[in-house]
């Protein structure tokens, strides 16, 4: 059952065979050196008894020293070879969940917590690495060293075998049932930990609201409360543990003690002798940490598969939306920039049509501005063409091919996409603008970032763009964030640009000057503004407004002035809003 768990690890373990191989040659070494040291001792008191010579003591020192050092050496490349590949695979693994992570569409991330992920790429990944290390290390050893000793603990004496094993049986069974146990057991409590790194997560990420809500206490009650429960189901496993280990040295302790009366009478009835009945004594002794090892290894073991469990599935999950493309090479798929929605309808798993029959053509190099109230679809469509939203084939085009035959790295290569919610890297500003263009110069950047209308605010940092701006871009405000997003787009000289919303935290002067320097960018490629703004809107060639996911209106600005629609009615507003502000 175990090893049909350890599938997945299948392999990484492959891969690294040879190393493996080489540390079972070290374990074999090892072990025999040990089983070696048991009949060494017992020949030494044999030869004192019999000879007494210093001769013979030093012989047999010599020789005991020199299993030793064999001994020591083989241990050290045991532990070195076998623990290094762990550290290899538990390498590998993290690459390939973060490279997974990484090609993971949207969606996956909308119904996977952040904390549980963490979690699995950190604590369970630790728990497979010692499977693969110290338990695998532990486990060869306890049954090299039985398989090889007990040869010569029959020679010596088969009913003394007989004896000094039979309390064994019961360590087994002790070890099975205990075992299933803790694997439950560490299940549950992978699963708290998870709950308590979401928690964390959440609350680390919503510092800012929750001291602005004063809900620093509930929320210390609330991780309290799930940190309690999270140590009670530890300690449960705790003394999992603490009866295991004292029950098996117990057990070890009697076969110790059957050892030394048999082997006793044995010896005092001269059907052994005093050197063989030391080299047994020896051979259980050393018996003694392997077996106890064994409940150490358990814990290993249990811990281990049940995170390889936890590590697969997300190493199963496959990114719902994949590169479809399989015609010519990327390097000469470069859009045009025409975009086409035809017969466009969107609904998300939850619920109804969040886009419903839009038919809307953006011929390339044009700019369009696309209004409605919240919850209209803006987000939603605009999402669709860089793919990080799927819809039915043959709804969205690009240059008159549907969207799902473009490279993906091409497609989205070509885009510069400010999102709606913007985020930053806790790095420079440098380098969170030039992010996506490795080769991008510092001039380029400043380009960037004057036509965003943030590099002045920038130089005037002490640091300039070398200002590390925190998680988020804590240190930044609203809409040093929003133009630091902008100028990461724009660097990008994308063939179609996309600002949803990337206006909405600045204010209107600013907004001018930002919309003036995006004039001169935006000649020559497709440009798509969501706005709430008519200041915004009206710079456009044409205007969509979006209701209840219908295309409720299009046009130019005067077209739909002229109109009277919902247009008309934001224009009105929106200049008596004015009117009144600069009256006050």
């Amino acid at each position: 059952m175990t090893l049909g768990r350890l599938q997945p690890l299948a392999p990484y373990l492959l891969r690294y065979r040879k190393q493996l191989a080489q540390g079972a040659v070290a374990v074999v070494l090892y072990n025999l050196s040990k089983v070696v040291m048991p009949l060494v001792i017992g020949r030494a008191v044999d030869d004192i008894q019999h000879h007494g010579s210093p001769a013979v003591i030093y012989r047999n020192v010599g020789t005991l020293l020199a299993v030793s050092i064999l001994a020591a050496i083989c241990l050290y490349l045991t532990r070195w070879i076998i623990i290094g590949a762990s550290r290899e695979v538990e390498f590998d693994l993290r690459n390939d969940l973060f490279r997974n992570l990484e090609r993971q569409s949207l969606a996956f991330f909308h119904t996977h917590r952040t904390g549980d992920i963490m979690a699995r790429t950190t604590n369970d990944l630790n728990a497979v690495r010692q499977l693969l290390g110290p338990a695998i290390m532990y486990s060869a050893n306890t049954v090299i060293f039985t398989v090889a000793a007990l040869p010569f603990m029959l020679h010596i004496s088969p009913r003394l075998t007989l004896f000094a094993f039979l309390p064994l049986p019961f360590a087994s069974v002790l070890v099975q049932l205990m075992g299933r146990r803790i694997h439950a057991r560490f299940e549950r409590i992978q699963a708290m930990f998870s709950d308590i790194s979401a928690k964390a997560q959440e609350n680390f990420s919503g510092a800012r609201l929750i001291r602005a809500f004063a809900q620093e206490e509930p929320e210390i009650a609330q991780f309290e409360v799930a940190n309690q429960e999270y140590i009670k189901r530890s300690l449960y496993l705790v003394r999992l543990m603490a009866m295991l280990w004292p029950t098996l040295e117990f057990i070890l302790g009697i076969s110790i003690a059957v050892t030394l009366f048999v082997g006793g009478r044995e010896t005092v009835l001269h059907r052994m002798t005093p050197g063989q009945f030391t080299s047994y004594m020896v051979f259980m002794v050393q018996l003694t940490f392997p077996m106890l090892a064994l409940g150490y290894v358990v814990n290993l073991v249990q811990r281990g598969t049940a995170s390889v469990i936890r590590i697969d599935e997300l190493l199963k999950q496959q990114p719902s939306i994949k590169d479809e493309h399989t015609g010519e090479p990327e390097a000469a798929l470069v859009p045009r920039g025409e975009i086409e929605f035809r017969n466009l309808t969107y609904s998300y798993a939850q619920g109804g049509d969040v886009l419903s029959e839009v038919n809307l053509t953006i011929p390339a190099g044009s700019s369009l501005a696309i209004l409605g109230p919240t919850g209209s679809g803006k987000t939603t469509l605009v999402n669709l063409i860089p793919r990080l939203l799927d819809t039915a084939a043959g709804t969205v085009l690009i240059d008159g091919i549907p969207i799902r035959e473009w490279p993906l790295e091409s497609l989205r290569g070509s885009i510069g996409f400010v999102p709606q919610e913007t985020f930053l890297f806790s790095s420079t500003v440098r380098d969170n603008i030039a992010f996506g263009v490795a080769s991008a110069t510092d001039e380029e950047v400043l380009t960037a970032a004057q036509t965003a209308q943030i590099a002045q605010e920038i130089l005037d940092f002490p640091q300039g763009f070398s200002t590390v701006v925190g998680e988020r871009g804590i240190t930044l405000s609203g809409g040093q964030k929003q133009r630091t997003s902008i100028a990461r787009a724009l660097i990008r000289n994308p063939r179609i640009l996309i600002l949803d919303d990337a206006l909405a935290s600045v204010d209107t002067l600013t907004e001018e000057r930002i919309l003036q320097g995006l004039r001169k960018t935006m000649q020559g490629r497709t440009t798509i503004l969501i706005a709430h703004r008519v200041s915004t809107a009206r710079t456009a060639d044409r205007i969509a407004i979006l209701i209840d996911g219908h295309l409720h209106e299009f046009g130019t600005h005067d077209d739909l002035v002229g109109k009277n629609g919902y247009y008309a009615d934001l224009v009105q507003k929106q200049q008596l809003e004015e009117e009144i502000s600069v009256a006050s």
